[in-house]
């Protein structure tokens, strides 16, 4: 059976991490439908996917997925990736699940604790997920724990309580 090909939002194309959201659409066999960034000069994108729609404003690319998802169910955008700045993940979520879209989005998802109740209601409403990347498993002390686990008996039951504190 042949797998069917997901097609993908993107935010904050022009961003740091996007290069490699974009790769990793890529190389699962799917389709960046469409991307969103304030700065228009993205050529990474066009690199990978030089078809896809391109915004600079959210009101126009929710607009889109709007009409996509309204016009063609089948051909509507399945997730997004955001890869804006942090302070706007909250809204970039919400505008994802809106949109009936599963949402990729590495932490935090909120900037207050508080926030993530409502996403959590939305995402019942919709039926539809928030899928978070932790980068914290590069960390060193991450890395370590995973190795002692590795180590450990396999039925060993561990308690493991992961603060992530601000440096310095």
């Amino acid at each position: 059976m042949d797998k069917k090909v997901l097609n993908f939002g993107l935010i904050g194309a022009g961003g740091y991490i996007a290069p490699r959201h974009l790769k990793a659409i890529k190389e699962t066999g799917n389709q960046l439908v469409a991307a969103l960034d304030k700065y228009d000069g993205v050529g990474i994108m066009d690199s990978y996917y030089p078809d896809a729609e391109f915004f600079t404003e959210p009101e126009r690319f929710d607009r889109f997925m709007d009409k996509l998802r309204r016009r063609n169910p089948g051909n509507k955008i399945d997730y997004v990736s955001i890869c804006s700045p942090n302070y706007l993940h909250d809204a970039h979520i919400r505008l994802a699940l809106r949109n009936e879209a599963h949402a990729i989005c590495e932490k935090p998802l909120v900037l207050n604790p508080w926030n993530l109740d409502a996403l959590s209601e939305l995402e019942h409403e919709t039926g539809k997920r928030i899928y978070t990347i932790l980068q914290l498993r590069l960390h060193p002390a991450i890395i370590a724990l995973k190795e002692q686990i590795a180590n450990d008996p396999a039925d060993k039951v561990y308690d493991v309580d992961l603060l992530y504190n601000k440096p310095g």
